[in-house]
């Protein structure tokens, strides 16, 4: 893994993972590809003020991030991760996967695991109710992925919009998915992180690896009407996989 201590080095690498998942043909890159967006609108969240405390932010980016980083390159190296990641890169290039499906199970590894233990590592002798605020904005902004997947989705299959006049099962889908990562909370893991002796903190990290692995079960097996549907999008994806991570990049 290459050094990452600056959020340009986040966005420069996951360039790099997009760059080498549309060489080769890999749906690794799918949620690299929506993740550089969202970092991209997180730098630009920093330059303009959004946040509270840009420096703090940044910090608490490149943390989070190296999360994901750390886990992608010990997937390609055979190497351990979580539970959270391994079911996330478990359906790597598996056909009957949908997009949306790639991008909701690396949503699912990264909110609700990742971001809580970021948090409380960037707040780490800090009291964490001082960044609540700005968790908040980072977290509404990684959040907004849920409603944008729809539009990625009608880009690569343009006939998705017709069905889903005539169907409210991929949005219940999309509504309990998102319902659930706000029920579950990114920020109650990350205040009982935060308030967890040191000693015992890497058994509440991986309790909390158990449930959102386990939660990887809402995406890959959706239920029986909703993965014919799904079945019935993947057939109609069109171009290769090199193209629909172009799609997901042009924002």
């Amino acid at each position: 893994m290459p050094p990452i201590n600056t959020i340009d080095d986040v966005i420069n690498t996951l360039q790099q993972i997009v760059d080498d998942s549309i060489k080769n043909e890999s749906t690794l890159g799918y949620f690299a590809a929506l993740y550089l967006n969202v970092t991209i609108k997180v730098k630009e969240g920093i330059e303009n003020n959004y946040f509270e405390d840009g420096k703090r932010m940044e910090k608490l980016d490149v943390i989070f991030a190296k999360r994901y980083i750390q886990a992608y390159f010990n997937f390609k190296e055979n190497k351990p991760t979580t539970l959270a990641w391994q079911k996330a890169f478990g359906i790597t290039n598996k056909f009957w996967y949908i997009v949306l499906q790639h991008l909701l199970i690396g949503m699912n590894a990264h909110i609700n695991l990742d971001l809580g233990i970021a948090s409380a590592e960037v707040m780490k002798g800090k009291d964490i109710e001082n960044l609540k605020n700005d968790f908040n904005k980072i977290n509404s902004i990684l959040s907004s992925l849920v409603h944008e997947v729809e539009e990625d989705l009608s880009e690569i299959w343009p006939f998705l919009k017709t069905i889903l006049k005539f169907t409210s099962k991929i949005d219940s889908f999309l509504i309990n998915f998102s319902m659930k990562l706000a029920r579950d909370g990114a920020w109650k893991f990350a205040t009982k992180l935060a308030s967890t002796p040191q000693n015992d903190i890497d058994k509440v990290i991986d309790e909390r690896d158990i449930d959102v692995a386990e939660k990887a079960s809402i995406i890959t097996r959706p239920g029986i009407i909703i993965q014919l549907i799904f079945m019935f999008i993947r057939i109609g994806e069109r171009g290769s996989i090199a193209d629909k991570i172009r799609d997901l990049s042009e924002k």
